[in-house]
Formats: structure tokens, sequence, C-alpha cells
């Protein structure tokens, strides 16, 4: 791969790698991620042609609620179809994305996450956003860098049409979002070739066609419902293998090193931290430091939150760790701890590593 080096932001690293493969965006402007579909709609205008050889079709609806529903009647058409938004307007998608989700549609939305307002209005943020989305049937990849933006926006898109499935891709706003930084893009033509075409053509062929008629959405009782429920594990178990190998094309391209959990520090830390966002490229420079002066730290950076893989989790962490610190960047009131933390006291409950392991 020829190195081509720029300076961008997240917004526009994520956005850079999404127009490749979006045929339809729709959208609907609000901070911190309206840049992202500026740049789509300008590109779009300048005539700049996506891995399928056309502009992207951008449309812009009345609210985010309809931008969720657009992407809805676009994916059923069988057209590969992309958003992205923040905070209320994740929270009016929220209908939209149960159906986009439970109907396996491989839907891709980019989240410059950002509080949802609650006691007091903020721009700025933490994980509210997307950590109330986490029952929408969506994968949810993270990023914690303008280089990761743009390297996991495209595993993002080429996991969505591979495994049939519905994905968030996660990044801080603002402290990712608007952050400069000097990054490798990837090439599209590098792109074009990882592109799942058996996978896609079966999206197509399967889409609303008066040529074809099918009857979908149907009202069913408990029974089916349900049925269909736990028939979704299936799918849901196989992604996060499917993530992993087109990260691992993206390893090849770039020489980069992406798993969905990714340790950072000491082989043999007695002290790790799980996080994940802006705060790892931090958290590399403080254990960088703490392991220079004689401490044993490390940490877990989680790439794939949904679903969530236990065991690659657990494999992650080293034999020598006597005590976790979980840090997640959001607040569910009433909880006894929030998300990621329930999450990794599950997985080491289930694998009986609690015994010589501390959480907080």
């Amino acid at each position: 791969m020829k190195k081509n080096y720029v300076v961008m932001d997240g917004n526009t690293a994520a956005a850079y790698s999404a127009y490749a493969f979006t045929e339809v965006a729709a959208i609907y402007p609000i901070t911190p991620s309206s840049p992202m579909a500026e740049k789509v709609d300008e590109w779009s205008a300048k005539g700049k042609k996506n891995l399928f050889g056309s502009t992207v079709d951008v449309i812009q609806m009345q609210s985010e609620a309809g931008a969720a529903g657009t992407c809805h009647g676009s994916l059923q058409a069988g057209a590969l179809t992309t958003t992205f938004t923040s905070s209320q307007g994740l929270m009016l998608m929220i209908p939209a994305m149960y159906a986009m989700g439970g109907q396996f549609l491989p839907s891709v939305m980019h989240i410059a996450s950002r509080v949802v307002t609650s006691n007091h209005h903020s721009i700025f943020g933490d994980h509210t956003d997307f950590m109330t989305c986490r029952m929408t049937g969506y994968a949810m990849l993270m990023s914690s860098c303008p280089q990761e933006a743009m390297d996991l926006a495209a595993v993002a898109h080429l996991s969505a049409i591979s495994g049939r499935y519905a994905f968030m891709h996660c990044f801080d706003g603002f402290r990712t979002s608007h952050e400069m930084q000097r990054i490798e893009a990837l090439d599209y033509e590098d792109l074009r070739g990882l592109v799942d075409q058996e996978a896609l053509q079966a999206f197509r062929h399967q889409s609303l066609n008066p040529e074809h008629p099918t009857n979908r959405g149907n009202n069913v009782n408990p029974d089916i419902y349900f049925q269909c429920k736990e028939g979704a594990n299936v799918k849901a178990n196989a992604l996060p293998d499917t993530v992993q190998h087109y990260m691992d094309e993206i390893n090849k391209l770039t020489g980069r090193d992406y798993k969905l959990f990714n340790y950072y520090g000491a082989p043999d830390a007695d002290r790790v931290i799980i996080a994940m966002g802006s705060i790892c490229n931090v958290a590399e420079e403080v254990i960088d430091y703490m392991n220079a002066h004689g401490e044993k730290v490390g940490m877990v950076k989680v790439h794939l939150y949904r679903p969530f893989r236990a065991d690659k989790l657990l494999a992650a962490i080293p034999a020598t760790c006597k005590a976790l610190a979980v840090l997640d960047r959001t607040k569910e009131p009433g909880s006894e701890g929030e998300p990621l933390y329930k999450d990794v006291v599950t997985a080491l409950a289930n694998a009986n590593r609690f015994n010589d392991m501390k959480v907080i």
C-alpha cells in the first residue's frame, strides 16, 4: 500500500472511509457530528466517486427521526445507506434502529458521541448516547483517535456488508471528532478488493422489488417472535470473527494491529485499566511513564463493544493482573455499575476469575 499522509480531524477521517461504501446518505445536522455529513455532501456535489463508480445520493430530512426512516427504506430497497449523528439525534433514531438491527440490514451509523441533555444541556461529552442503544441489535465499534476513525470506519462498513449486520461506529465528540492529526489515508483501490461481492449481491437480490414482491414486517405471536430473537444469536455469535477478519485485512494494508480488544503495557502487569474512546491515547502515555519508573501497569482498549466477546477480553488481560479498573464514560442512574463495568464483571464471574481479581 502506498503511504498517503494527510492532516484531518476525526469527523473527516470517518467520512472519508464512509463515502467509499455509501450509496445513499440520509442526514440531519447535530453538534459535533455535522461535519461528517457536510463533507459527504460536499464531495458528492464535486463529483467524488464511491467504490461503485457513483456519487453519494445525499438526502437531508426534517429531523434525525426522518433520516433514520430514510435509512430503513433505502436499505430495504437495496442501497448501501449511511447516516451520521450524535446525542439527541441518535435518540430520535432508536425506533428505526430496532427495525434495521432486527432485520439484519447493513446499516452503518457514525456517531460523534456526546451527552444526552438531562439536568443541563452540554455539547461536550460522554457515552450516554450510544450506551442507550445497546439493545437495538446494532454492533458497536469504538475508535479512540482520527487514525482509528478512518480505519475502523472501513471495518464497520466491510463487516456490515459481509456479516449482514447493522453497525454503529462511535468515537468521542470533539476530543476525537475535531482533533486534527497527521494520519495515513486508506486508498479506495485497496478497499475495493475487500468488499464481499457475494454478500453484497445477496443483499441487493433480497431488496424490495415489484418484479418479485415479498411480504415482510408481519405481526406475530410471542412464540414466533421469541424463536426469531433466539435465531438472531447465530448471526451475533459469528459477527466478531467477521470483524476480526476485516481488522486483519486493514492490518495487512497499514501495518497496524487492530484486535477486538488490544492490550497495551507491561506483559506482567499487576494493575490494568479497561476503557474505550479517547482516554486510551492519554492512558498509553501514562502507562509508558509509570512502567519506565518501575511500575507494572497496562490497559485493555475495547474496539468491539457489541457483540461482546468475553473470551477475547479475558485473553487480553495478563495472567499476572491482580486489580482491574473499568473506566466507563457514562452514568446510568440507579444502577450498581455502569455498562462496560458490568460486562467485565460478568465475563470474570463466568470464567471463575474473581478469586484473584479486584475490580473497581
